[in-house]
Parts: structure tokens; sequence; C-alpha cells
């Protein structure tokens, strides 16, 4: 039974829940502040690189299923579920900014009808559901909206995939008739069904996030040791992940996290815990290891300059946050190149995705001013005697290192913060190689 949706925001999360919506069958209409972004998708143009997502938009404009609209209350005054997806950045002292939020639920409470469902899916921290609650209340809000948490536990570029074949689908509602109402949303879609207090479903999300960032710096800590004692990450690596207790996801030794989402929401639970009386010093420990596995790259980098990058012409490929994403946001590349030109390197850098340039060139170039940034892997290394591997796009495995090497300069030097390549081959090419904990 199809029912009405509202989707509150056009990003990542609410642009991919609205499409995998319309696809089991809703009607649904998504909503943004954004004029310009909502003209584009009216049109099927979808602003932002996840496979399969133009596909889904493409369906659900063609079926009338999907539809795109201005203003928050212009999709929510006839429905039967309000679905808020909008942006929860860092806030002060590294909590959650729900201004957005509240913004957004200021607009939409004189419009909602009797019996509507409010759904909190951005991530947002313990309580918020409460703070919702009472903010429709303030704002003239029917007695009987309900509201429940329903976190989103998808990955960039994976993120239609995770929508319609999730690990889990985790609804927080004190009221169970109204959990069941958004369960029925999902029919359709083959997922453990937990249903349980809202407190515990926002945790349940922050958790999740914050563990995910907790193996990434334990086996950057493990890197970092191995290379003192002439180990091999990825061996080690390989050897923990075929315990079913551990797993191999996120066991990739690297620069350390980033992206949307890890960094603020491990941020956001360490300042939660600090409000609430605890001293969640393991997580302060993720975040510090984070922080010093991007300062260890750097200091490769500069070993392989020759011991400082000032002067050095360093080429760059990578600077999404991950592969297969068009994100900049909080990514480890950027952070490490503004460093790299800080220090007085010359950067020349090169991402897969600034094939058009007219989505992330000119972002990248904004963001890091003196980067000079090609659509040619080679010509990015063209000149330059250092080449930093910074994000893990598998197109780079395949390229020709000779014809990289020929366009290098002494001396001739890769830094591999992806432990991307292999490491005998670039040596045999002549390459001074170094990855990371290997």
């Amino acid at each position: 039974m199809s029912a009405r949706v509202a989707v509150i925001g056009a990003g990542y999360v609410g642009l991919t829940s609205a499409a995998c919506f319309a696809h089991l069958g809703h009607d649904v209409v998504c909503a943004d502040a954004d004029v310009a972004r909502v003209a584009r998708l009216e049109k099927g143009d979808v602003p932002i690189l996840e496979a399969g997502l133009d596909d889904l938009v493409a369906q659900g404009l063609d079926s009338g299923r999907l539809r795109f609209v201005v203003g928050a209350a212009n999709a929510a005054h006839d429905a039967e579920f309000v679905f808020l997806c909008v942006p929860t950045p860092f806030g002060d002292g590294g909590g959650a900014d729900l201004s957005f939020v509240e913004d957004v639920v200021r607009e939409i409470a004189p419009v909602l009808q009797p019996g509507t469902v409010v759904v909190n899916k951005s991530t947002m921290p313990v309580g918020s559901t409460l703070l919702v609650t009472r903010v429709l209340g303030q704002n003239g809000a029917a007695n009987d909206i309900g509201v429940a948490s329903n976190p989103e536990f998808l990955r960039e570029a994976h993120a239609v995939s995770d929508f319609l074949h999730t690990s889990r689908i985790v609804i927080g509602c004190d009221d169970t008739a109204i959990a069941v109402r958004v369960s029925e949303l999902y029919k359709g879609v083959q997922a453990p069904l937990l249903v349980t207090d809202p407190a515990s479903a926002e945790m349940i999300k922050y958790a999740s996030n914050a563990f995910l960032a907790t193996k990434i710096s334990f086996v950057n800590a493990i890197a970092n040791l191995c290379e003192a004692v002439d180990a091999d990450v990825r061996d080690v690596a390989l050897g923990m992940g075929y315990d079913p207790r551990i797993g191999s996801e996120f066991l990739q030794a690297g620069p350390g996290y980033g992206g949307a989402c890890l960094p603020k929401d491990v941020a956001a639970l360490v300042h939660t815990a600090a409000n609430a009386g605890y001293d969640f010093a393991l997580l302060r420990g993720v975040v510090e290891v984070n922080e010093q596995q991007r300062a260890r790259v750097i200091a490769k980098i500069a070993a392989g300059a020759g011991g400082s990058v000032a002067g050095a012409t360093i080429a760059v490929w990578g600077l999404t946050f991950k592969a297969n994403t068009d994100d900049l946001r909080d990514s480890p590349a950027l952070a490490i190149v503004a460093r790299l030109v800080a220090d007085g390197a010359a950067v020349r850098a090169y991402d897969p995705i600034l094939g058009d340039p007219s989505v992330a060139a000119p972002t990248a170039a904004t963001r890091i001013p003196g980067v000079e940034v090609f659509t040619d892997p080679y010509e990015a290394a063209d000149g330059a005697s250092l080449l930093a591997v910074l994000t893990e796009w598998h197109e780079f495995r395949w390229l020709d290192f000779e014809r990289v090497r020929t366009g290098m300069t002494d001396p001739h030097a890769i830094v591999d913060a992806r432990n991307l390549l292999d490491p005998p081959a670039m040596r045999r090419l002549g390459f001074a190689y170094q990855g990371v904990g290997r």
C-alpha cells in the first residue's frame, strides 16, 4: 500500500531516501531550499555522484511517484510521513548543530495534517526526538502528530544499495502503532527490524559510526607499529579480518577517516558523553590517532622529498575523501594538500571526478588556493619529484607507471597513503616507494 511521503532535504541522505521510497511504490515529494538544485532535479539532473541514483530519480519522475519542490511546507502539507534529512553540522564544542532541523520543524508545524508522522532521518544526537516534539508543539502542530527516529546507514558510493538492501532497519518510537506505520514503508526491503525507544535508536547510529572510526584508527595505529617492527599491515589486517568476530571491513590502513559523517558523529558522541558526565577517553583517543595519522603522511611526503617540501613540486592523485564519490567534505587528502601548500610545496593535483570540471575542479581549487588541478593523471605527475596517492581510486593501479616515471624528476618518490600500488613493482621501475605500515 503506497503512502504519501515528504522528504525534506535533497542531499545524499534525502535524495537517496526520496528516490528509494518512490521505487518502493510510495508517492514522494522531496523539498529543498536551494532553488537551483530543485530545478536541476526536476529535469532528472542529479547533482551528486552516487551509483544507481540517476536511474532511480529518472524512474521516479517518469512514473509520477517522485516530485521536487522548493520549501519544506510545500512538501509536508499533504504528507502522511515527513522525513527530516537536513544537515546537522559541527556545532559549538563539537556537538551537532540542530538549527537547520529546528528551522524546518517550525516551518512545517502549522501545515501538518492530523496523524502525520515526522521522522528524524538525519543523524541527530540523543534527545532529538524530544526536541522535535517540543518544537512542533510550540509552533502550532496538532496534538496527534507522531515523532520517530529512523536513522540512516548509508555509505557514500553505495547509498542506493544500502537503502534497498540494508543490514537493518531501526525505528525509535515510544508509540508502537507509529513504529509499525513507519516500518510498513519498508515493505519489500528484506532486513532485520529493530523497534526500540528513541534514545536507543539515536545512540545506535552514533555508536555504529564511532565503532567504524575506532576500527580505522586502530588499524592505523597497528600500521605504525608494523613499520617499527618490519611487519606488513596488509597481511596483519587480512589475518585479523578472517576472524568473524572482527571482520575485514574498515581495516585498511591509510591517512585516517574523513567525510561528512565519521568526524562529525565521533565529535558529537564525545560531546554528548561529556555533557552526561562521562569522559569517553577511548573515543578521544580515536580522534587523536586520526589527527596523528594525517601528520604521519605529511611527514612521509616531506621525507620522500628530501626532508622538506619547501620548494618541491608534489603530484597528488586523489582529492575526494574516498573513491567513487565526488564528496570533498573533511577529506584527509584536502587536509594534507593544504598543509603541503602551507609548507611551501607546489601541488599538482588529479582526481578522476575532475573529468567533469564543472563539478569538482573549481571546488577543489577554491578550497585550496595555489593548487593546480589537472584532468589527466600523467600531466599532474609531470615535473613532480614526488607522487602522493591520497584516495583509493582503483584506476590508479592500472596506469602506465613507466610513463609516470618518465615525466617525473629525481628522486622519483611515491608515498602511497592508501597502499594501493604494488611495492616491488614500483621499486623495480625505479621509484622510491613508501606505503603505510608496509
